[in-house]
C-alpha cells in the first residue's frame, strides 16, 4: 500500500504571494488548522516544499 502524507496548515496565506496561495488551494487546504491526506508522489512533495514554512507534514499508511 502506498503511503500518504498528512499535511496540516499552521499559518495563514494572507499577505503571501499569489503563487503561495494557489499552492495551498491546490493541496486542498482551506485555512489554518485545516488538514488533508495526499499521495506521497513527487508532484505533491514539490508542492509541499513550496509552502513548507506554512505547514507541517507527517507520513501515514493511508
Amino acid at each position: 500500500m502506498k503511503s500518504k502524507l498528512k499535511v496540516v496548515q499552521l499559518r495563514s496565506g494572507i499577505g503571501r504571494p499569489e503563487k503561495t496561495n494557489k499552492v495551498l488551494k491546490g493541496l486542498g487546504l482551506r485555512g489554518p488548522r485545516s488538514s488533508v491526506l495526499v499521495a506521497n508522489t513527487p508532484a505533491f512533495r514539490g508542492m509541499i516544499k513550496k509552502v513548507l514554512h506554512l505547514v507541517t507534514v507527517e507520513e501515514t499508511d493511508g
